[in-house]
């Protein structure tokens, strides 16, 4: 998969750190990697970002690229039209990420919140610009109690929209996990219909760059360039 696109089950739930983690996955390996924003809100001019990080955590080898920004912390469509600024359009999305693939070894495209929300006027979502790439899904999932319904709908649109899923990655796993947390990990495949592929550790954001490459690996799966046995 030259274009992956990586999305949440709702926002806040370790979206972009799972980005990092496979971003420097695949550099560990040595493989070429860039990352796309289509749509980055809650963030004005001059202000780090969602990609930024990523570059922080993984390292300044990633190529990162935005399409737009607005600064409310809204849906990409909300927040384009309160700001008075153009919307971006599924076929942007698509064919920023074909150009990034034709000098990347991987290209990773972080959504904004969920599979669905609108990024235009139109009702336009990122699964469109998924399916306009022909790229399949990384599913980003809560650990614990209501992840499994979130999990079964994002899985349920994908399907309805023709894409497919490589599976999913638990964003943010607690030290210490409660009962729902731990079943959850048989669960989430019956759920999603696509095996479990990684969990990222709680916290691991804030671990130094070094650490955080170092350890990417052991929180991701084989079929994500991984060594995690799950």
């Amino acid at each position: 998969m030259s274009v992956l696109f990586v999305t949440g089950t709702c926002t806040e739930i370790g979206k972009t750190v799972t980005t990092a983690a496979l971003a420097a996955t695949a550099l560990a390996q040595g493989r070429s990697v860039a990352v796309l924003k289509p749509a980055q809100t809650g963030v004005t001019a001059g202000e780090p970002g969602d990609a930024a990080e990523v570059v922080r955590l993984a390292g300044p080898l990633v190529t990162t690229a935005e399409l737009a920004r607005y600064p409310e912390p809204l849906a990409p469509e909300t927040a384009a039209r309160r700001a008075g600024l153009p919307p971006v359009r599924p076929g942007e999305i698509a064919e920023a990420a074909a150009k990034l693939a034709a000098s990347h070894d991987l290209v990773l495209v972080e959504g904004a919140g969920g599979l669905l929300v609108r990024f235009d006027e139109q009702g336009a979502t990122l699964a469109d610009a998924a399916r306009l790439a022909g790229a399949p899904v990384l599913v980003v999932a809560q650990a614990g109690l209501g992840a499994l319904n979130a999990v079964a709908l994002t899985a349920l649109a994908l399907r309805t929209h023709g894409i497919d899923s490589p599976g999913v990655v638990v964003g943010s796993w607690p030290e210490t996990p409660g009962l729902a947390a731990r079943c959850n990990l048989d669960d989430f495949p019956r759920a999603a219909g696509a095996p479990l592929l990684g969990r990222v550790p709680e916290g691991a954001g804030s671990l130094p760059p070094e650490q955080f490459r170092a350890q990417a690996p052991d929180w991701l799966a084989p079929a994500l360039g991984g060594t995690a046995a799950l």
